[in-house]
């Protein structure tokens, strides 16, 4: 099993400090069949292995998102910081999000080596700061997103409201705010994250206190309620209100502007839901509301899946957010021509030069819409 990766994330198995205990598999063990033991269930089982290519697979696996991840939100900072500056509240929530993209991409290198060996090789020290890294970036990837999405809500459905209070300096306020909520969620992680040496191998793995399993249940509803429960509520209903107004926008960029409101809601809950939905199951086990040898398999490898799935969401946040939005194209196009000689690729955003207001329309239409469409774009 990816067991480096589902600790992180999952909080791992639940062990008693006191009494022995087995975790999962190793992805690159030969043997076709294991013995598990399930504290929270006080059961053996027989599970049988991942396949042999899983044992190359998740290495190269993060090894792509790595880079992908890194150059993606890297080029996004580099644009907004070195050509654009920073001048909108929108610009700080999307430099931000980069920022909180690559603090979670820093970790996959770590859990590269971790898959290879099957060992942690790094240090105590590291164990813990890798592992508050992964939840620091976790946790604010999903705040950054939530905030760009109420600042969306306010450029577009409360546009006059939206002109006072929609300031950089908000932004700023905003974000650091967010940050903290973020370092103070990842402390379990920083607190209870250490280095293990068990049967010969040593771990990163947590190591909650007591023998019950209630920083467990904790840890997994912390990642329900902070990360998914809520970014998801305050997203549906701030999209919601966008598409009613945007319907009544009557613009050639309204369409372009749906499908990217239609996106950004269904990455999110795509590569987002089925996780959550596993550490809510993987809760009911702790709770022993789930208490068969076969589910417990099954959520195991449901687990493998949906934290495969969760991780390509970083590297999706920099084409969602920044190269999909017309203006950020538009910039960067202008970086790239400034500082390269590949023109042609910004060949087909030359009009936003020649762009022109339509003066058959009033002033407060015509800045209105264009504020609406651009809020999303």
């Amino acid at each position: 099993m990816d067991e480096d990766l589902r600790s992180l994330l999952a909080g791992g198995k639940q062990e008693d400090l006191t009494v022995d205990y087995h975790l999962s598999p190793a992805v690159n063990s030969s043997a076709p069949y294991y013995n598990m033991y399930y504290p929270e269930l006080d059961i053996d089982c027989e599970f049988e292995s991942i396949p042999a290519f899983a044992s190359s697979f998740f290495p190269v696996l993060y090894s792509i998102l790595f880079v992908v991840g890194l150059m993606g939100n890297a080029l996004v900072v580099w644009v907004l910081t070195v050509f654009k500056k920073i001048r909108a509240m929108t610009d700080v929530y999307l430099l931000n999000l980069a920022i909180s993209d690559l603090v979670f991409v820093f970790s996959l290198p770590f859990l590269t080596q971790y898959s290879l060996v099957n060992q942690w090789t790094f240090g105590n020290a590291m164990c813990k700061i890798v592992s508050s890294a992964y939840f620091i970036g976790f946790y604010s990837s999903s705040f950054f997103i939530t905030i760009m999405s109420i600042d969306r809500y306010l450029a577009i459905v409360h546009s006059v409201y939206a002109l006072q209070i929609r300031t950089t300096t908000h932004g700023i306020i905003a974000s650091l705010a967010l940050w903290a909520v973020a370092i103070l969620a990842s402390v379990p992680g920083l607190v209870f994250f250490r280095e293990v040496d068990d049967d010969n191998r040593t771990q990163c793995i947590p190591h909650y206190p007591g023998s019950g399993n209630g920083w467990k249940v904790f840890s997994n509803s912390e990642v329900n309620i902070l990360g998914w429960l809520f970014p998801v509520s305050i997203l549906i209903f701030c999209y919601h209100n966008i598409l009613r107004n945007l319907q009544r926008c009557h613009t050639q960029n309204k369409y372009k502007a749906m499908k990217l409101v239609f996106i950004v809601v269904i990455v999110f809950f795509l590569f987002w839901t089925p996780i959550n939905i596993v550490l809510f199951l993987d809760s009911m086990r702790s709770l022993h509301i789930i208490d068969d040898c076969q589910t417990s398999q099954r959520l195991d490898l449901a687990m493998e899946l949906a934290e495969m799935l969760s991780l390509v969401h970083c590297c999706l946040n920099p084409i969602i957010y920044a190269f999909v939005g017309e203006k950020f194209k538009k910039y960067l196009c202008e970086a790239f021509g400034k500082y390269t000689h590949f023109l042609l690729i910004c060949k087909g955003h030359s009009a936003f030069n020649r762009r022109n207001t339509d003066r058959h329309a009033s002033l407060y239409t015509a800045s209105s819409q264009s504020s609406f469409v651009g809020s999303v774009l």
